[in-house]
């Protein structure tokens, strides 16, 4: 019998914990590599947990409804009943605890506990395999949850321990030299919450602990409002002839497993104008004093879901037709709405567009998602007369809002770019002059 711990693996940046959801295992089940045994939510996302080795399932050490830690051991594995073939190959970074032998032998070095972290500059066997791929930063759980609080990309802070391990004190200077440059990390993100008054004074209150989900969108929302000098331009698009296309191709979308809906087709629009516009597919390191220009187009679109808002992401946007991008945004909404949408689903957006329009409402001032440099709002289209050939006539008008990092984007260039996706709203066949 060969007993090997399997530990939480990293779930992706600056995430320390998470809520276990699923148990997909128990006591004696027998588990093939890569097999889910867990399902989490981490924030944002419910996430698969896959093993890293075969064997029999000898104890799990979670149940459903705890929070576990990354590091943490959450089942002991019996690999000697796991078949040849699915063995990954060895690691002396796997504890294994032996049986007593009739002959001396030498002393075993003990498991590590629960939250034990692998040696500096070591991959952790409990890593999935699409993780080991990927250099994680070294940091232990606890300096991540600091420079998360502190609004800090700990993926830019340079560490100084043992193979470049990340520490409390590296955080702390690199959240100094942001702050002396005045680039980077704003005042704001470093104060503690006020103190509140004790509401109980006035009346029988509630107090409900915030979901992991809620808490990410707090952390993420301060950092970006706290971090970027936003401005919204305003403005509004003639969709009336959009319209007209959008019911004239919906059938011809259904039958391919999508909806077309504006957010589908302003996404195409987007697109091109982000081409026409590079400057706002971009990032700013106010450290290095550069402007990081990405060569491709991955778009967010805020999801309102149960859980709260999340920002799925299509990639190569540019790359698709309208239909396509129907078919494929319907899919990851559809999932991230019933939180079945991974964190690499997540991440690498480019720009992000929110509509409002389904709720109501017309102009507001959305938040830009950092690190990009800009968002566009959308709200509900509603009918305004408009003085044609001596009359009026009815149109169909949507409002654009539009907020941008005044640091990369001047005003007079926010204007052009909410202008360019309200003329090509107007003139569709601006997509193939200019795109």
């Amino acid at each position: 019998m060969m007993i090997t711990q399997f530990m939480l693996p990293e779930l992706g940046e600056n995430i320390s914990d998470g809520d276990v959801i699923t148990v997909l295992v128990k006591s004696g089940d027998t588990v093939t590599r890569d097999q889910t045994v867990l399902e989490m939510e981490t924030g944002k996302a419910t996430v698969e947990v896959p093993i890293s080795m075969a064997g029999v399932v000898k104890d799990v050490l979670v149940k459903e409804g705890d929070k576990a830690q990354i590091g943490q051991v959450i089942l002991t594995i019996d690999k000697n009943d796991a078949a040849p073939t699915d063995l990954p190959p060895p690691s002396k970074h796997e504890p294994e605890i032996k049986p007593e032998a009739k002959k001396p032998v030498p002393a075993i070095t003990p498991a590590p506990p629960p939250m034990a972290q692998p040696p500096p500059g070591a991959v952790p066997d409990a890593l999935p395999r699409h993780a080991a791929n990927k250099v994680p930063v070294a940091a232990a759980p606890s300096v991540r949850k600091f420079a998360r609080e502190l609004g800090v990309d700990i993926g830019q802070v340079k560490g100084n321990g043992p193979g470049g391990r990340i520490s409390v004190d590296d955080v702390k200077r690199y959240t100094k030299g942001m702050l002396q440059s005045g680039s980077g990390i704003h005042p704001a993100t470093t104060r503690r919450a006020q103190p509140l008054p004790d509401f109980t004074k006035w009346g029988d209150v509630e107090r409900i602990a915030m979901s992991n989900n809620r808490k990410s969108i707090a952390e993420h929302m301060s950092r970006s409002w706290a971090t970027i000098p936003h401005v919204t331009q305003h403005d509004k698009a003639d969709i009336t002839r959009l319209e007209q296309l959008r019911k004239t191709w919906a059938s011809k979308a259904e039958k391919m497993g999508g909806k077309l809906t504006p957010t589908a087709m302003l996404m195409k629009i987007t697109a091109t104008a982000l081409k026409a516009f590079p400057q706002f597919n971009a990032s700013i390191d106010i450290g290095n004093s550069e402007l990081i220009s990405k060569k491709y187009i991955h778009i967010g679109v805020a999801v309102d879901t149960p859980k709260g808002l999340v920002v799925p992401i299509i990639r190569d946007v540019d790359k698709m037709n309208i239909l396509r991008i129907a078919v494929e945004l319907t899919d990851i909404a559809a999932r991230a709405r019933v939180g079945k949408i991974g964190l690499d689903e997540m991440q690498g957006g480019t720009f992000t567009i929110t509509n409002l329009g389904g709720i109501g409402g017309s102009y507001f001032t959305p938040i830009i998602n950092y690190p990009e440099v800009a968002i566009l709002g959308i709200g509900r289209a509603g009918i305004e007369p408009v003085y044609q050939e001596h009359e009026f006539v009815p149109r169909l008008f949507m409002p654009l809002s539009l907020s941008y990092d005044h640091r990369v984007i001047d005003g007079a260039n926010a204007a052009r770019f909410v202008r360019w996706i309200a003329e090509a709203i107007e003139e569709p066949l601006l997509l193939a002059l200019e795109g």
